[in-house]
């Protein structure tokens, strides 16, 4: 998943990471998370179908495990996915068919092109295009920045997998009221 995926995941626990790299040695990581002074309660999802569709989806990560694993998870949700692990690819595939897909998720940090680069130009070609970027962590996107752009959605690494589904299929819903 890599160090910005373990990143996001120690930060949103108020936690933090130290390291110590030394030629010839490698590299220690040390994880410190807070301590929890109160009792732990657990939630309880309420079970029950998670949203599906049959919607076309490009998914665009420059990893290619992760882009695979993405492409797998959307697919059990019902929807025909392509994946790409490079973002000017999947803008060539896009540009050859802007009328194709309904929706596009992608990470944010990526060479080539970023998830907001990508979205920017994504919508020059369909203002208003449904994307939802997914990434580990950046410093460079958040939540208002996102919204700001125009892009619909912004999910932090690891994604859980009913609010995955659930946030597709919110965001292909809001699509089809416009």
């Amino acid at each position: 998943m890599g160090l910005a995926v373990v990143h996001g995941i120690v930060k949103s626990y108020d936690g933090m990471i130290s390291f110590q790299s030394k030629p010839g040695q490698g590299t220690v990581f040390n994880v410190f998370f807070p301590i929890i002074k109160q009792g732990i309660q657990q939630e309880i999802e309420q079970a029950g179908p998670l949203p599906t569709g049959n919607e076309k989806i490009l998914i665009v990560d420059d990893d290619k495990v992760v882009a695979l694993l993405m492409k797998r998870r959307v697919e059990r949700f019902g929807y025909q996915v392509t994946s790409k692990t490079s973002s000017q690819e999947a803008l060539d595939l896009f540009r050859s068919k802007p009328d194709y897909f309904d929706l596009v998720i992608t990470d944010q940090i990526m060479p080539e092109l970023t998830g907001d680069q990508l979205a920017v130009k994504i919508m020059k070609i369909r203002p208003g295009f449904p994307i939802i970027i997914c990434t580990g962590y950046s410093s460079r996107m958040d939540d208002k920045k996102a919204n700001r752009l125009g892009i619909s959605a912004f999910l932090t690494k690891p994604v859980e997998r009913v609010e995955f589904a659930k946030t597709i299929r919110r965001v292909l819903d809001q699509k089809q009221l416009q």
